[in-house]
């Protein structure tokens, strides 16, 4: 078997949002999947590798070395690639571009949450963050909500209107509460440790879906958010006990985990019982999701030869 090297470009001339997120809801009526993390450090550089293997689809490990000093010399802060093996005799498959599969997964993981939980009639998405998740970001749920009018919100306004003019359509708010209170769906996407988004400003019938925070110093809602939203995340196993936004609140008391109406492992449970209520999502990704990403790239690169 000859290995496959999938370029970025190669790779998402393929692609579709819709597809990926059928191909993530196949992935998850297979076993649980088996998944690790490895980190390693010289100095301030960083080695990170997320594995997964899922019976009935094969094992991915996704690695990536973070450079600190990389920018100062005109090179990329990270690099990395992913490697996928067979399921049947442990072959490997495919070498996937890191950045690829980063950006299909993330904002994948957000569009299904969002296309189960979100009100269909849902029109108007507010995008908080401009960095390069906002653009994937603005593509995927282009694909899943085609008639929506987009706006985005970023401290920096000058980088919301760089952005903004290579997205068609998409507006730039001057003031974030103001912005929220218009939304029917808040996807934030920033790396901030203290809250930005007030539960206060939600609305009834508001879909919020929140990336940033990956870490258990991260936190992009107050517990306000939590208290008056019905919970959902991508996976118990990556959210409850490593990122804040879930961890501070349930060791504080503000919330159980009992509130947490479940993960993709229980997709039937993710859906709206009412067009008032307020639904949140925690996209905490995963080497799983890398691994059905990864060979849902495959499939559909081998598909177009």
């Amino acid at each position: 078997m000859s290995i496959k090297f999938i370029s970025y470009d190669e790779g998402e001339a393929n692609l579709d949002w819709l597809g990926l997120c059928d191909a993530l809801k196949v992935g998850h009526k297979l076993p649980k999947a088996e998944i690790d993390d490895t980190l390693l450090y010289r100095g301030s550089d960083t080695l990170l590798s997320r594995s997964a293997w899922i019976d009935g689809m094969g094992v991915a490990v996704k690695s990536a070395t973070v450079f600190s000093d990389n920018p100062k010399a005109g090179k990329p802060l990270i690099h990395g690639t992913v490697s996928l093996f067979s399921d049947l005799d442990g072959v490997p498959e495919a070498f996937i571009d890191f950045q690829l599969v980063t950006k299909w997964k993330t904002a994948g993981d957000s569009l299904l949450a969002a296309r189960k939980l979100a009100r269909k009639d849902s029109r108007n998405i507010l995008i908080v963050g401009a960095g390069e998740v906002a653009t994937n970001l603005y593509q995927a749920y282009s694909a899943g909500f085609p008639e929506a009018n987009f706006t985005i919100w970023n401290r920096t306004r000058a980088n919301a209107e760089k952005l903004a003019a290579d997205c068609p359509g998409l507006q730039v708010a001057d003031d974030l509460e103001t912005a929220v209170k218009s939304a029917d769906i808040v996807t934030s996407a920033t790396m901030v440790t203290n809250p930005i988004l007030k539960g206060e400003w939600f609305q009834p019938g508001q879909h919020i879906d929140l990336i940033g925070a990956y870490r258990p110093d991260m936190r992009e809602v107050d517990d306000t958010a939590l208290t008056r939203s019905r919970i959902f995340v991508d996976s118990y196993d990556t959210t409850v006990e490593h990122i804040g936004e879930l961890k501070t609140p349930i060791e504080a008391g503000v919330i159980k985990r009992a509130d947490l109406q479940g993960d993709y492992y229980a997709i039937k449970q993710f859906q709206r019982h009412s067009d008032d209520e307020i639904t949140l999502f925690k996209n905490g990704g995963g080497a799983h999701l890398d691994l059905m990403t990864s060979r849902y790239i495959l499939d559909a690169w081998q598909a177009a030869q």
